[in-house]
């Protein structure tokens, strides 16, 4: 098997210096997790990527680095991430993939796990590792895109305006796809329009002949689409409007799974998604829509995507024991949140038949001075989905206090506090949903809860 990267590529790519016969199998700026044969590039972020080069080494890795390292497997380079970003455009250039580019304030994580497995039955499919969507993650998935990868999923996100333009020139794709529009890092954008206006810059490298996969029930779906097709994209809407290219027909809501019916420019296709809520369907009809867009056969990609379920963190459903030895159904949304998503997982929780719907929610970040606002305004569909309700963060405190008395659980400074709690008041026949921030340490709860099952099973 010939190497991912040469020495002549690698020096080709990024302007680097580096012994003749050095080769990279992988790329990885993680010491603990890299592989004999991978380049390991010292980043600089809470600590410096150059602490950990001579732990790679022994790992049988060779490094990337900006440094004076002495004699050894080094790529010397004049700033490792600005190295990292040129070995992604490289892997970008060299490689004939369609590429599918996707942003959202929702769902984006999702929706590109189900274009993995969808691309998968049409052919070689590269995609972003867990959320690697920002300016070291989206140039670290290119490097690595294998030279024979024919179908491509790459992530983009962003916390500030200006970010998703360069790593979608970056990307170069030839679909761009916009999840969902929402209230996620309004506190750092100050409006939905401007949080709009950043993820309509997903279009800003398509290739010529690009298309622009939005969300048409969205608000800003005009201003949106304004603003792709100044970049020179063609606009596809997808949604439950008839005025939808790509569209929702129907949807059946079971406990632990969701049928839908789509239409995709005239071709109809149904799908069984092993994981209940209607976001979950539109974000699978989002990903059809991309793969027709991309030229991809969307029966095909259809049928692959059934029984598709959602990872851990976003929306796992799975049993644990509880403290009476009994079992309760685990909802785990912890790995993040925004108001929009809060609703979407409430709506499951609410269609589960159990003895008790309990909510577990932490705050919702990065919502700067409309984060009281937004909180407290989730009480009514907390109230209308839970029967019990704990919450963790001075911002839950918001929603926590406008609940009815009878529905409030305990409500707690942070995960940590709260998680004995709830593990120790789950009983048989619970469904519990678990949703925060991922600043919020929500997974502290998810293994308090799985504690309880390691020990009483």
């Amino acid at each position: 098997m010939s190497a991912l990267w040469t020495a002549e590529e690698l020096r080709a790519a990024t302007g680097g210096a580096c012994p003749d016969g050095l080769t990279a199998d992988g790329v990885s700026i993680d010491s603990r997790t890299v592989q004999h044969g991978d380049l390991f590039v010292a980043l600089r972020d809470a600590r410096d990527g150059h602490e950990f080069v001579a732990h790679a080494l022994a790992k049988g890795a060779s490094a990337m680095v900006d440094r004076d390292m002495g004699e050894g497997p080094f790529l010397r380079v004049a700033e490792t991430l600005q190295g990292l970003t040129a070995l992604g455009a490289a892997g970008r250039e060299r490689c004939g993939a369609r590429v599918i580019a996707v942003t959202g304030s929702v769902g984006k994580t999702t929706t590109k796990e189900m274009l993995k497995r969808a691309c998968a039955a049409l052919g070689a499919t590269h995609a972003s590792v867990a959320s690697y969507n920002n300016q070291w993650g989206v140039p670290l998935t290119l490097a690595r895109m294998p030279r024979a990868t024919e179908w491509a999923a790459i992530e983009i996100g962003m916390n500030h305006r200006g970010e998703i333009a360069p790593l979608s020139r970056l990307t170069r794709p030839h679909v761009a796809l916009v999840s969902h529009v929402g209230t996620a890092h309004i506190g750092n954008l100050g409006s939905a329009e401007a949080i709009a206006d950043e993820k309509a810059d997903v279009a800003a490298g398509l290739l010529p002949g690009g298309v622009a996969v939005l969300p048409q029930d969205s608000p800003f779906f005009g201003r949106m689409a304004d603003i792709a097709a100044a970049a020179g994209a063609i606009v596809v809407g997808f949604g439950e409007s008839p005025e939808a290219s790509a569209r929702l027909l129907s949807y059946r809501g079971l406990e632990a799974a969701g049928e839908a019916e789509f239409e995709l420019s005239g071709r109809y296709v149904a799908v069984r998604l092993e994981q209940p809520g209607k976001h979950m369907a539109m974000n699978a009809l989002a990903a059809l829509a991309a793969i027709q867009a991309a030229g991809g056969d969307a029966g095909l990609a259809a049928a692959a995507l059934s029984g598709f379920g959602a990872g851990a963190g976003r929306g796992e459903m799975r049993r644990v024991s509880t403290p009476d030895m009994g079992t309760a159904l685990l909802l785990d949304e912890s790995y993040n949140a925004s108001d929009s998503a809060v609703r979407a997982a409430l709506g499951v929780l609410a269609q589960q038949k159990a003895k008790r719907r309990i909510a577990v929610l932490g705050d919702m970040l990065e919502l700067g001075e409309f984060g009281p606002d937004l909180h407290a305004a989730l009480a009514t569909d907390v109230a209308n989905a839970a029967d019990l309700v704990y919450a963790c963060g001075p911002l839950m405190g918001h929603l926590f206090a406008a609940l009815p008395a009878a529905k409030q659980g305990a409500h707690t400074h942070d995960a940590a506090s709260l998680a004995p709690i709830v593990s120790a008041a789950l009983r048989d026949g619970d469904a519990v949903l678990v949703k925060g921030s991922l600043g919020m340490r929500m997974a502290e709860i998810i293994r308090a809860i799985s504690g309880a099952q390691r020990n009483t099973a």
